[in-house]
């Protein structure tokens, strides 16, 4: 027992060696650097954006604000995400173990008969027999001295996956709360969209209702009767595609919240205005704020972390082992100490010939980390090109609604005009239908745009990185750090 003793003493004295942490987080050199501010047109809001999660909140939208807190709660795609931490958790808790000694407790009984057969025992009957029993109480430790840190950099690197799928989760509840955004806004659309083709196919009914009354008096012809009524008829079947894609808008929104998809969902009658500009912060501020980006820069430190495991490989591993306990034949003595036995044992294992599988693990461990960071470095010129798309779009986004709306000013004015003209006698029905088209397609032109206005918006925050910041959320990178 004393040599058990300190057996344990000496290797609670090497644990804190043996404890690994999280490989540091680091911004890899993407070989494209980063310009001073934004290309963009337009001009663009350079100080720091806001580290509130909450940015949905801008919109001023209580049913969007509602909608979100009913999808984060209920969503299976971001609990699919959070399932996927809880098993990278304990993938972690698994690969650290081998660092740390292993400690069984083992106790065996036996009985065994042996018969003498062919000696002659005196003062004996039939068949000469002896009856043996042992029992025995141990216990048995184990450990690797993880002395290259082999081991250690094998804990570093699951825990660097850890911290990849934790950033995983945010950025799944990023986009999720962008989905949804964007899903709620087209059912906005589509609902004005609706609104607005029943109302233009009651106006056309009008219409059709006065050619068709001066064609009854023989005021006008049959071709303007025909024009009326194929003008309608497009508008009605105009209608009904504004029905379905309301309806497949509803079932999508639906879906994203984890409701029954049955196109059963009030949406409001009104797109929210778009709120002032978003600060966009300076490109080199970027990569920092993005969860997709830490997930990218954790795999490749990962990556690294498993290239110096693979290395060490080729070292020599060294590991103790010890056995303290009793043996005896009386099951009542198994805790007497005057049957103890024990061993102490250090083994040295050096590879020396394994057909080329340590120094392939080495090169196959390169590959990995060289691959790493050439997705790190594509994936930080796709964030760059989000944020520069998004900004540019919110410019010429801008611009178009402008437009729209000085278009849908004077074609309901037009309209209007044709409609009295016509009424007059003073213009014939090409005029009008014209007129009346113009005037539905730059209404729903205007109210195209101003939901693609909104989807850039969202499009903007996501690319900015949403709230998201390594000082606010430092959960995701030391959920595990300096774990033994």
């Amino acid at each position: 027992m004393k040599n058990l003793r300190r057996l344990i003493l000496l290797t609670l004295a090497f644990l804190p060696a043996a404890c690994a942490s999280s490989p540091p987080t680091e911004t890899p050199a993407i070989g494209t650097p980063a310009p001073g501010g934004w290309t963009a047109p337009g001009e663009v809001d350079d100080r720091a954006p806001s580290n509130d999660p909450g940015w949905w909140k801008t919109f001023g939208d209580g049913g969007l604000d509602t909608a979100i807190e009913e999808c984060l709660g209920n969503n299976h795609d971001l609990r699919i995400a959070a399932v996927r931490v809880d098993r990278a958790e304990a993938q972690a808790i698994s690969s650290g173990a081998d660092r740390l000694p292993v400690l069984r407790l083992q106790a065996d009984g036996a009985k065994s008969q042996r018969n003498f057969i062919g000696f002659p025992i005196p003062d004996t009957n039939g068949i000469p027999r002896n009856r043996f029993s042992n029992y025995g109480a141990a216990l048995n430790l184990s450990w690797e001295l993880d002395i290259w840190g082999r081991l250690r950099s094998a804990k570093a690197a699951s825990l660097a996956d850890q911290e990849a799928v934790l950033a995983d989760l945010y950025g799944a509840r990023l986009s999720l709360v962008g989905q949804t955004c964007k899903a709620w806004f087209a059912a906005l659309e589509a609902t004005r969209q609706e609104e607005l083709a029943a109302a233009t196919v009651e106006n056309y009914q009008a219409s059709e209702k006065q050619v068709r009354e001066r064609y009854e008096r023989g005021l006008r012809s049959s071709l303007d009767l025909r024009l009326a009524r194929a003008n309608l008829a497009t508008a009605e079947d105009n209608l009904e595609s504004t029905r379905i894609r309301k309806d497949g808008a509803l079932r999508q929104l639906e879906i994203l919240l984890g409701r029954y998809p049955a196109a059963a969902l009030e949406a409001a009658t009104a797109l929210p205005q778009i709120p002032g500009e978003v600060p966009a912060g300076l490109p080199s501020e970027l990569l920092a704020r993005r969860p997709d980006m830490l997930s990218l820069e954790r795999r490749l430190a990962g990556q690294r972390a498993r290239l110096r495991q693979a290395k060490v490989s080729l070292l020599p591993r060294i590991s103790l082992s010890s056995s303290t306990g009793t043996s005896t034949n009386e099951l009542r003595d198994i805790v007497n100490q005057d049957f103890s036995v024990w061993s102490l044992a250090a083994n040295l294992l050096q590879p020396i010939f394994q057909g080329g599988r340590l120094l392939a693990g080495i090169d196959l461990a390169d590959a990995n980390l060289r691959e790493a960071l050439e997705t790190y470095a594509r994936g930080a010129l796709r964030a760059f090109a989000e944020v520069e798309t998004a900004l540019a779009l919110e410019n010429f986004l801008a611009r178009r609604e402008a437009a729209l709306s000085r278009a849908v000013e004077q074609s309901q004015s037009a309209r209007d005009l044709a409609e009295d003209r016509y009424a007059r006698g003073l213009d014939g029905i090409i005029t009008l239908l014209s007129a009346q088209r113009d005037a539905f397609r730059s209404e729903s032109q205007l109210l195209q745009v101003q939901r693609l206005r909104l989807d850039a918006r969202v499009d903007l925050h996501l690319a900015l990185g949403g709230g998201f910041s390594l000082s606010r959320d430092k959960d995701v990178t030391a959920t595990s750090n300096e774990t033994p």
